[in-house]
């Protein structure tokens, strides 16, 4: 085989190596039957209790439990650890910024599906150039009959040196100066949007001074599974616009379920500039300065 012939193949299969990474990226949620078929390329990050995880866990994965992504800072809940803090969990897990990670939760609840999703944008704010959550969680795992194991599994510490995004955070200040600017993405039931209900552990009812509604309800099937691209970006663009380049600040009550929206919005749909405000609510209706409606 001559030297041209011989580079053209080594050409070819570079391309073949790229194009499964390239899909991933693609694709934030992801299925059962695509996990089953990728495993070996993947790392499954189940982020349960330890003792759910001994129970059962997708083979393979490794386990990092919740608590530690998103802590509690001050009385606020579900805050990033600090950058430091952030590198040590992933130097522990071994994970890198070039790791193909899939986030595995519970999914039969809002709140407990969200682990995923903020784990899956808090890897991506690191740095993390492909982070996706299974649709549906461990249930929708069992519920396939797809396999179990009790093995639990060490990942190899290695150092961690992605590079961070600050891009992706919004903090009040931030919020303060976008009003009028960005789109500001309410990510909450409707009753909580209008002011007519809200969580104990929020100051007021109410919402960010000119936000719109973006249900996190529109991106769930009726077994907790992800909709398919199209119908997402049916439910969004009335709401958010279709100018992908327009800022978007997403936000719901601690900064965990408008995670769901920035995964769907930025690494599904292609909107290149939205960010979580961490703070939400909980931080914006306990500040008497801060604008607020109804």
């Amino acid at each position: 085989m001559g030297k041209a012939k011989m580079k053209v193949l080594v050409g070819l299969l570079a391309v073949l190596l790229i194009l499964p990474a390239a899909a991933f990226a693609a694709e934030p949620f992801v299925t059962t039957e695509w996990l089953q078929a990728n495993l070996s390329k993947v790392t499954v990050l189940d982020v349960r209790k330890v003792e759910e995880y001994n129970d059962g866990h997708i083979p393979g994965s490794i386990n990092v439990f919740y608590g530690v992504w998103g802590i509690k800072k001050g009385v606020l809940m579900n805050e990033l650890p600090s950058d430091d803090d952030l590198k040590d969990i992933l130097s522990s897990a071994g994970i890198e910024p070039t790791t193909q990670v899939v986030v595995v939760s519970k999914g039969e609840t809002m709140p407990l599906r969200t682990d995923a999703t903020r784990v899956a944008w808090t890897l991506r704010y690191a740095g993390v150039e492909n982070a996706a959550v299974l649709g549906g969680g461990i249930e929708k795992w069992i519920a396939d009959k797809k396999p179990l194991s009790k093995d639990a599994v060490k990942p190899k510490a290695k150092p961690y040196r992605g590079k961070f995004n600050k891009q992706f955070l919004a903090n009040k200040a931030y919020v303060l100066g976008a009003l009028g600017k960005a789109v500001l993405a309410d990510v909450r039931a409707p009753e909580f949007f209008k002011g007519e209900k809200k969580m104990d552990f929020v100051e007021k009812a109410g919402r960010i001074k000119g936000a719109v509604n973006l249900p996190p309800g529109l991106l769930y099937n009726a077994d907790n599974t992800y909709k398919g691209k199209a119908e997402i970006e049916a439910a969004a663009k009335p709401i958010v616009g279709a100018d992908l380049n327009k800022e978007i600040i997403v936000y719901c009550d601690t900064g965990k379920v408008c995670t769901t929206w920035w995964l769907a919005l930025h690494d599904l749909l292609g909107y290149k500039n939205v960010k979580v405000y961490d703070g939400s609510s909980m931080e914006w209706m306990a500040d008497p300065a801060t604008p607020k409606e109804p």
